[in-house]
């Protein structure tokens, strides 16, 4: 007989989400795997976001959530590491990222554990998809790229692949981040991808959207709908805010070096020794294979970045 599959903790934080949170909400129920508790936690919303969410609860009871009451504002990315603590300590065997403003697919849930469950226990591994990107309205603009090259290490340090709303880990993937803080900077999807990664862990990309990915004003990261805006986003950008990441990345790596399997040990140090120096030392880190990203485009971009800041 084979075993039921396992229960999901998903962690939804959210920040004056009033606007978009029902129809999330709403697509939790409608999931086709229905053995989940939400682990809730408010930033310190100002609008209607928290009444929205005490009638949900309401909704499905006592049994189905757990809240974090903290009423104080701590950002995006250690609000949702507070519910990843929580939903560890508690013993749950899989995790799901869920933003606030997001529309899940039916079988979003299901999609990610039947991925996760043919991965041997010992094996920290993370789930991610592709996305119906939408407008504020759910009118569709576009799908997501597709992963072209494989995520991994050094790769994951140059570009994020897992976004949040599709992320799903096991136990093993949620105690490498239970017990490492992120770094303050850091992004909590991104930092998850690099860890996983930097362990050696399993890395699942799910050609097939499981999210609809709203894209409006109040995004806190959004999703270019194709590879060569991405490529025009970063450059509006500027290199700054991703050197800051990269770099904040490493440093934090770093901190836990010692526990790190070989090949990545070798490969952040010789990164870390290109981030210390000059143009030479860059051009011999970019020599690496995999530090790349997705596109020869953003590639391009990424290797100028790295060399002149």
């Amino acid at each position: 007989m084979l075993a039921p599959p396992p229960g999901v903790a998903i962690l939804l934080s959210t920040f004056e989400g009033e606007r978009f949170l029902v129809p999330q909400l709403h697509s939790l129920l409608s999931q086709t795997h229905r053995d989940w508790v939400l682990y809730w936690r408010d930033d310190g919303s100002t609008d209607g976001t928290r009444k929205v969410m005490r009638d949900f609860l309401k909704r499905i009871g006592p049994e189905r959530s757990v809240v974090l009451e903290e009423n104080m504002r701590v950002g995006a990315t250690e609000s949702y590491m507070r519910l990843l603590r929580r939903a560890y300590a508690d013993g749950n065997p899989v995790l799901a990222f869920a933003d606030q403003d997001d529309v899940w697919l039916p079988e979003k849930l299901s999609r990610g554990i039947s991925a996760l469950t043919a991965v041997p226990d010992e094996t920290p591994a993370l789930y991610f998809a592709r996305q119906v990107l939408v407008d504020a309205r759910l009118r569709h603009i576009a799908l997501s790229p597709r992963v072209r090259r494989p995520p991994g290490f050094p790769t994951c340090l140059t570009q994020n692949l897992a976004t949040g709303c599709t992320v799903l880990m096991n136990r093993e993937a949620m105690a490498l981040l239970a017990e490492r803080p992120a770094p303050s900077a850091g992004l909590h999807d991104w930092w998850s991808y690099i860890v996983v990664a930097a362990h050696g862990g399993r890395l699942i990309a799910d050609n097939e959207p499981t999210v609809l990915y709203r894209q409006h004003d109040s995004n806190t990261v959004g999703a270019p709908r194709s590879l060569s805006r991405r490529a025009i986003a970063a450059l509006r950008r500027g290199p700054e805010p991703f050197m800051r990441l990269l770099r904040g990345y490493a440093r934090a790596l770093g901190e836990q070096v010692a526990e790190l399997p070989a090949g990545t040990r070798e490969s952040l140090t010789r990164i870390q020794w290109g981030l210390e120096g000059g143009v030479g030392r860059r051009l011999n880190v970019l020599r690496m294979p995999g530090f790349r990203r997705q596109t020869w485009l953003e590639t391009l971009l990424f290797r100028l970045w790295f060399l002149l800041k």
